[in-house]
């Protein structure tokens, strides 16, 4: 399931509003994954990062929650309009120890996201600091909202 940055007109807002709809949808398992002998699964399986969208005149700001992904291991991809975030949790436990516990399972983290045609895909800035990842998207200079001076005649 992609989570969706999308606006009918450029108004502040509509971005994050879009991302908030598709965030509260449970994400479901396809019915081919539900055939897959466990193995399989487990590959393609993956935990869906917690994400704020914040949005202000100049572009949109994604803060993804990412605990266990390094640096190297994170891949942020665009393609057309599809962004996409995905990176493996490396827990680390102490030499001659294993957990007897764990929570999780899946030592993955996934998510994409439709960007609408507003943003600028091409800034994308990215920074990873303490498992939080935050990405900064521009708009296009034309989406962005322009004060217009009106003269007296």
């Amino acid at each position: 399931m992609k989570d969706s940055f999308v606006a009918e007109a450029p108004r502040p807002g509509a971005a994050r509003q879009e991302v908030n709809r598709a965030a509260d949808k449970p994400q479901e398992s396809s019915r081919q994954d539900a055939m897959r002998p466990d193995s399989a699964r487990r590959d393609t399986q993956a935990m869906t990062p917690r994400v704020d969208v914040l949005e202000d005149a100049t572009g949109i700001t994604v803060v993804a929650d990412m605990p266990g992904v390094s640096k190297d291991s994170l891949e942020i991809k665009v393609e057309n309009d599809a962004l996409s975030i995905e990176g493996p949790v490396s827990a680390s436990a102490p030499q001659a120890m294993e957990a007897t516990y764990a929570e999780v399972r899946i030592p993955r983290y996934r998510r994409s996201f439709t960007l609408s045609r507003e943003l600028d895909s091409s800034r994308i800035e990215a920074q990873l600091k303490d498992g939080v990842l935050r990405l900064r998207i521009p708009k296009h200079e034309q989406a962005r909202p322009q004060r217009i001076s009106v003269k007296v005649g």
